[in-house]
């Protein structure tokens, strides 16, 4: 692959995380690892290093900007890897992010600079998946926090490390079982999951039989393939847009229980407002968009991990834009609209995903129902509906 590979390697299981860029250093010849320590930015200053197979290359500071730790990363980083690709004699350079620093800022950060980034991976230790995904606390309490405003909770950030990389490097973790890898395949089903110390591929016999001799250059592991197989940002950015993401699919297995809920009807603002910690808690993560009945036009986004929830407004539904505002939105949006169209309601819609350990699948199902409009109430029409109480404006920030 010619010019410079960019691989960039987050999560929160630092173990998992700093296995994975040793395996990939060991692996690919000609590689180095570009490091900012966020954790000296207390000091003013995020550490950099770059290193080799043969250990320290260089290593420097850069200064916070506007107090903050990630925002002097994204200063630094892109002339970094310039330098590097301009020096010539590198192959991949591995960006292993500090802890709480999630992959899909970096790597628009690394793209827009002009560079080409060929994998994102989160490394993940399976045993560790659900502690994380249960974990409300904030990142600034366990010292992880990167800027003095950063409101962050442990579950959150795990949850969009985890949810935005296409590829997981998976920690051979002995105290893992089957609940925990099911959990693992449930939260992020599209993922191409790969073993950290997985073997590279024995050579192949001959036609004759006899074993083809070995190349100058050992066959790439499987996680070193993955890394320099291809990443597609824009798809990545619509993967994770409430509008158009790919959310997982039902699925029950090994204690664990995906389910989908999806419906054409809005929700009452007050009854569902009502109902959000019980929601909330019901699963280890949920994500997916909703549809209030006093905000008719609104896509809004439901994103919660460790007992928390986020509520975000995405714009608006297609379905309340003229015609002529249809060629200012993206095709991939357009596609996923076309997909789950409704001749009255357009693309409208409940749309939720709760994936859990030990999931009430029926009472969650029926807290849901309970929230939505009665017959009378969505008889009554959008005119109504907009009189409802806005118990949401606060969460909204409206």
């Amino acid at each position: 692959m010619p010019g410079l590979s960019v691989v960039i390697v987050g999560g929160l299981h630092a173990d998992a995380r700093k296995a994975t860029v040793e395996r990939l250093l060991a692996d690919v010849p000609d590689s180095v690892v570009l490091h900012h320590d966020l954790a000296t930015a207390a000091a003013g200053t995020v550490v950099r290093t770059i290193r080799d197979a043969a250990g320290l290359v260089s290593a420097g500071e850069a200064p916070l900007v506007n107090d903050c730790a990630c925002c002097a990363l994204r200063e630094d980083l892109v002339p970094e890897l310039l330098r590097i690709r301009d020096a010539g004699g590198t192959r991949m350079a591995i960006v292993e992010l500090w802890d709480s620093v999630e992959p899909k800022a970096m790597a628009e950060v690394v793209t827009a600079g002009g560079l080409q980034v060929t994998g994102v991976i989160t490394a993940v230790d399976p045993a560790l998946v659900l502690p994380y995904l249960g974990n409300g606390d904030d990142l600034a309490e366990r010292g992880l926090a990167a800027a003095a405003t950063d409101q962050r909770t442990v579950a959150d950030t795990f949850a969009r490390q985890l949810e935005y990389a296409p590829v997981l490097a998976v920690a051979d973790s002995p105290e893992a079982d089957d609940e925990d890898r099911e959990l693992l395949a449930q939260l992020h089903p599209t993922a191409r999951q790969v073993p950290i110390a997985g073997a590279a591929p024995a050579p192949s016999p001959s036609a004759d039989g006899l074993t083809v001799p070995a190349p100058r250059r050992r066959p790439l592991t499987p996680l070193s393939q993955a890394a320099l197989a291809g990443f597609d940002i824009e798809s990545a950015a619509a993967a994770q847009h409430p509008a158009c993401a790919l959310l997982p699919a039902e699925a029950d297995a090994h204690g664990i229980s995906t389910l989908v809920w999806h419906r054409r009807r809005p929700f009452h603002p007050e009854r569902l407002y009502e109902a959000l910690e019980d929601i909330t808690c019901a699963a280890a993560r949920s994500r997916g968009r909703f549809w209030l009945a006093d905000k008719p036009d609104v896509l809004l986004h439901w994103d919660a991990a460790g007992g928390a929830l986020c509520v975000e407004s995405a714009g608006p539904w297609l379905a309340s834009l003229p015609d002529a505002a249809w060629d200012m939105v993206p095709p991939v949006r357009r596609a996923a609209a076309a997909l789950d169209w409704h001749p009255e309601h357009g693309d409208c819609c409940q749309h939720l995903v709760f994936t859990s350990p030990g999931l009430d699948r029926d009472g969650l199902a029926d807290l849901l129902e309970s929230c939505l409009l009665t017959d009378a109430e969505y008889a009554a029409g959008r005119d109504a509906w907009k009189q409802l109480p806005p118990a949401f404006d606060t969460l909204l920030e409206v």
